[in-house]
């Protein structure tokens, strides 16, 4: 049947995926990806296969070119901003994704990074290990307002978390829901002015970020931001500014712009900031979903049937 290159790091030989793929015919071959590859390496990474599951790294025209037997390309996960569309759509490659497999993961991830930053569990830790026993007081959730920006499955998962811990809750969407009685839906500039923690749940757009020193002024300086989604959502140089100044009182990133997080980052050195290594959607539960996913299109597209999630 066809030559199916894997390169989500959690994924196996023999795993769930790799049997699924074998039922269907398929050789397979596994590159995981743990960071940047030679240049030859990556040019030629899909070079004589047919299909691909991916993790996150970049897919560009260059790379296409020299695939001309590809003909899909699946991302077990959501995001799919590092994959030239333009290209594969030129090229005839289908690119999917995997949408549905781990929102209640990336919600419960935005709610634990959440908790952490109101009652400073990072900071906490930290001393604790260093000998200390720090008492100084953390925040209540309960009468807070919880701001949301994007309403897709991990905002409106989110939402309903911050529901049942007793928030308010405030949403920016192009989307609006009205059977969501106990959501506030408004537009962002109030988010931005009301939240005292603001989670961001909405797909990378445009050149500018979405949230710059402009935006940031705009918010109170007990504020403190959540992002889950995508790094490129945060302009960091202004977030790392107005972390110094006390403009905001903290932020929560388990997404960053440039990852990992580089020795001369401006948001190195911050102790109102907390960075996780792009771990929301990472459960086991949720790998299992998105791989299954990504190997169902695989399979679908080499039949020449339509993929369930399809994004160009």
């Amino acid at each position: 049947m066809g030559r199916i290159l894997i390169t989500t790091d959690y994924l196996h030989p023999g795993d769930e995926i790799d049997q699924l793929l074998k039922q269907h015919g398929h050789e397979t071959a596994f590159a995981p990806f743990a960071g940047k590859r030679e240049d030859a390496q990556q040019m030629n990474l899909f070079s004589g296969f047919d299909g691909a599951i991916i993790a996150s790294e970049p897919v560009t025209a260059g790379m296409l070119a020299a695939a001309p037997g590809l003909k899909v390309l699946a991302r077990s996960g959501v995001g799919y901003d590092s994959v030239d569309l333009a290209a594969a759509s030129s090229q005839a490659v289908r690119v999917c994704n995997a949408p549905g497999s781990n929102h209640h993961s990336v919600a419960e991830m935005a709610i634990g990074l959440l908790i952490m930053s109101a009652r400073r569990l990072a900071e906490v830790t930290s001393a604790v290990q260093q000998g200390h026993w720090p008492r100084e007081a953390g925040h209540e959730l309960r009468g807070a307002t919880l701001g949301i920006i994007g309403y897709g499955p991990s905002g409106r998962a989110t939402a309903k978390l911050g529901l049942a811990l007793g928030m308010k809750v405030l949403v920016s969407t192009g989307h609006p829901d009205g059977a969501d009685r106990e959501i506030n839906f408004t537009d962002a500039d109030t988010v931005f002015r009301s939240a005292d923690y603001l989670s961001l749940h909405s797909r990378a757009g445009g050149a500018h970020p979405l949230i710059d020193g402009p935006k940031l002024e705009l918010m109170k300086n007990t504020a403190i931001i959540i992002n889950t989604a995508r790094g490129s959502l945060i302009e960091e140089t202004a977030l790392a500014a107005a972390l110094r100044a006390g403009s905001i009182a903290g932020a929560a990133l388990d997404v960053l712009d440039h990852e990992p997080l580089a020795e001369d980052s401006p948001l190195r050195g911050l102790k109102n900031l907390i960075v996780t290594s792009h771990l929301a959607g990472q459960t086991v539960e949720a790998r299992i979903r998105a791989g299954l996913s990504a190997a169902q299109a695989v399979i679908d597209v080499l039949a020449n049937r339509e993929p369930a999630h399809p994004v160009n």
